[in-house]
């Protein structure tokens, strides 16, 4: 048996999808329309989607932060995992991508669970802060601009209960990360945060080599 993560071809991943995703006929349509989209590879992916509706249903999540939407796959696949009383918020900058989640949300009837508020994510992260929501959210998924993904994470740990998880997508960064002549401003940052989460003794965690590598925390 082999110690490392198996590198995965084109064929076996797309195996690994037969076999293991589950889609609703919305949930499909809006993967299928977000992949059309010039910006594409900013969308959630499926069987990642899917592992995250899995821990959800696990801890019984009921209350949700995302940071970033883009066409709202995510938040889809989220807030259909979640109870009659669940909720999510999710934050964005772009009024027209999000148009495309809100189509889909209305057709995947779990509109009323979602609640998007666009403006900078630091912003309303600090305005939950201030309005006593500390410790109120089970789950946090962090899916946004990199420069500021240590931040972002820091509001999270204050938002996110006691052993409630706190996940960050594109921790591997399409393999940047150990490109040490790669020095873009994104590679830097998630690299030096992938070295900061490693010793921070406040959560436990585990890196996932699932989509463009997810990291999950759990709040200790």
């Amino acid at each position: 048996m082999t110690s490392k993560a198996l590198g995965l071809d084109d064929s076996l991943q797309r195996y690994v999808l037969d076999v293991s995703l589950r889609e609703t006929a919305v949930q499909r349509a809006l993967r299928e329309e977000s992949d059309r989209h010039e910006r594409a590879q900013m969308r959630t992916a499926a069987d990642q989607a899917q592992f995250i509706a899995l821990l959800l249903k696990l801890i019984d999540a009921r209350r949700v932060l995302e940071i970033g939407t883009f066409t709202g796959y995510g938040s889809l696949t989220m807030a259909q995992a979640l109870p009659a009383d669940g909720h999510v918020i999710t934050c964005d900058l772009n009024d027209e991508w999000t148009k495309t989640a809100r189509k889909y949300w209305q057709q995947a009837d779990v509109f009323h669970r979602i609640e998007l508020r666009l403006g900078p994510a630091l912003d309303t992260l600090d305005a939950l802060l201030a309005a006593g929501e500390s410790g109120r959210f089970d789950f946090a998924y962090i899916d946004a601009d990199k420069t500021n993904m240590r931040t972002y994470y820091e509001r999270c740990l204050k938002l996110v209960r006691a052993q409630g998880l706190i996940a960050i997508d594109n921790v591997l960064w399409g393999g940047s990360v150990i490109n040490k002549a790669d020095n873009d401003e994104n590679t830097i940052a998630i690299r030096d945060f992938n070295a900061s989460l490693h010793n921070d003794q406040r959560v436990d965690i585990s890196l996932l080599p699932i989509g463009d590598g997810l990291t999950i925390t759990r709040i200790r």
